[in-house]
């Protein structure tokens, strides 16, 4: 496998920035939501680990805490942090084996 160009940081940091917007909002509608007890403009659950996962995991568990949303469910105070861990641990293993060019270097 060929190593991927520097550029390639800018990319994964812009869409990094992106997808943690998207997470702030999402939770921070969800809460607003979540107030009004109007349970069929809730966002799932679902949806809220697949913005964790798809990059947004740290703004969302910034968010959760701040504004004390979802704090009381084990599943998101685990899962989210696990979540990152994951993420950080994939980024780490495609630097370690060449995939993404470091960015220091």
């Amino acid at each position: 496998m060929f190593p991927l160009p520097s550029f390639v940081w800018w990319i994964l940091l812009a869409y990094v920035v992106l997808i943690s917007i998207c997470s702030v909002i999402a939770c921070f509608y969800d809460k607003k939501i979540s107030k009004l007890r109007v349970v069929k403009l809730r966002i799932p659950e679902k949806t809220l680990f697949l913005w964790s996962a798809a990059g947004g995991s740290l703004a969302m568990f910034a968010t959760m805490l701040l504004m004390r949303h979802k704090t009381k469910h084990v599943s998101f105070m685990v899962g989210i942090p696990l979540i990152m861990i994951l993420q950080v641990a994939l980024l780490v293993a495609l630097v370690w084996f060449g995939v993404l060019p470091f960015p220091l270097g």
